[in-house]
């Protein structure tokens, strides 16, 4: 059950369009707070692989640094999922993004100190981890308790347009601060960058927020969450997928850093450049899905192999031009993915259980990186940044294909081939339609 402003009975729900969850003040405030502290987020993201390649040189280092980061998600996402479902989600988030901003600070510490060595890289990423296991399904299912359900999948694609927003400006900014001052700073702003979204959810307006009824505490919450997943093949196979790509298809630290230090030869300014760029084409991606308003499995699927074969084909390509050019597209096919899967799922998903399940979604898309960062690492590191790269894409495709085929199995379609003039000669159709036309 729900109360306060914007209650579901509404009478008729106001059309979809770009921006429109933007017109609600709560989120607005919470918008605006994301996208400063995302920047200062994806500045720390460059100055950590940077620091972390220029103390060991190696490429698996860096994977072992992203390891760590999304190890906890893997160890306790789900615990996370059942605190955001039983405690205020706004108060949690206070004390979540407060620690998140701490760390950064810690590391801008060791770092312009001159003290800064390896471990502690580590460390900081671990505790980040730690600290992301109940922020983010505690973040993920807020959005539908500030903008209801009509806005939900409008909300989930402008926050990834958000995040992507921030991802063109942050890396770009890290690079220039990397090579003039060193990494110490892109970690001090990032720490303090914190304090925006701390504003936004203190000014918030709690009477205007959907109200959502939190689970009682209680046994066995975990193993709810996990059998409601299971029962729903419309959940459990966008999750299965995004963690097959999650694991082996977005590793891009590990391969945009050892592109840059072995096959370009070029600095931090290069690296800040290709994450640019790939960011430029998530943003599109992202305000396309924004613009959309509407999930669909088959877009899922569709934009999965596209990402997949679009790893494969540039991690063969002759210059530097060229592969930095394809990251546009790839940046706007992964993001689709990920937006695509993350709407959908909260949309099907029961308000009393979106925290657990949000999480399981987390758990899976990051939570895989401890297992695949070091595997991709290695084949970078021992086969050469080319082969890692179509290595991630051969697997990001061969899974989508495979997760394609089960859920046409599950729902009954079979693949009709029409070659007349003016048909869909590729189409996906019931079984019943297609023995008709037979």
């Amino acid at each position: 059950m729900r109360t306060g402003h914007g209650a579901d009975s509404a009478p008729a729900p106001a059309p979809t369009t770009m921006f429109s969850s933007l017109k609600i003040r709560n989120y607005r405030l919470f918008a605006t707070g994301q996208v400063v502290s995302n920047t200062g987020t994806w500045m720390q993201r460059i100055a950590q692989d940077w620091l972390v390649l220029s103390l060991t040189g190696s490429a698996s280092a860096v994977g072992i640094t992203i390891a760590l980061q999304f190890l906890p998600m893997l160890l306790f996402g789900l615990y996370g999922g059942v605190l955001a479902d039983r405690l205020p989600k706004r108060r949690l988030l206070l004390a979540t993004q407060s620690a998140m901003g701490l760390t950064g600070l810690a590391l801008a510490v060791l770092t312009l100190s001159g003290q800064v060595q390896v471990w502690h890289v580590y460390l900081t990423a671990f505790v980040l981890g730690l600290v992301t296991v109940v922020d983010n399904p505690a973040r993920q299912s807020f959005v539908s308790e500030m903008v209801g359900p009509v806005q939900l999948a409008n909300a989930v694609s402008l926050n990834s347009a958000n995040f992507q927003s921030a991802r063109l400006v942050g890396p770009a900014v890290a690079g220039v601060l990397i090579t003039a001052v060193g990494s110490g700073y892109a970690f001090l702003l990032n720490g303090l960058s914190f304090l925006a979204p701390l504003m936004g959810l203190l000014l918030m307006r709690t009477a205007e927020l959907h109200k959502v009824e939190r689970a009682p505490r209680g046994k066995g919450q975990l193993r709810e969450g996990l059998r409601y997943v299971a029962g729903r093949p419309e959940l459990i196979w966008p999750i299965v997928l995004v963690g097959f790509i999650g694991t082996f298809g977005f590793n891009f630290p590990i391969w945009l850093s050892a592109f840059v230090d072995d096959v370009y030869h070029g600095d931090a300014g290069t690296y800040g450049l290709l994450n640019t760029l790939m960011a430029a084409g998530s943003l599109a991606g992202a305000l396309l899905a924004a613009r959309r308003g509407t999930s669909r499995l088959r877009l899922l699927v569709g934009a999965a192999v596209l990402f997949g074969v679009l790893e494969t084909v540039t991690a063969f390509a002759p210059s530097f031009w060229l592969f930095a050019a394809l990251l546009v597209p790839i940046g706007m096919s992964g993001l689709t993915v990920n937006v695509t899967a993350n709407s959908s799922v909260q949309m099907a998903t029961d308000p009393a259980m979106r925290g657990r399940v949000m999480s399981l979604f987390m758990m899976v898309f990051t939570g895989g990186t401890p297992l695949g960062a070091p595997l991709v690492g290695w084949i970078t590191d021992t086969y050469g940044a080319r082969t890692g790269f179509a290595a991630g894409g051969a697997v990001s495709a061969l899974a989508a294909v495979g997760v394609g085929l089960m859920l046409c199995r599950v729902g009954g379609l079979r693949l009709r081939i029409d070659l007349r003039r003016g048909r869909r000669h590729l189409a996906f159709v019931p079984k019943e339609q297609l023995a008709t036309a037979a």
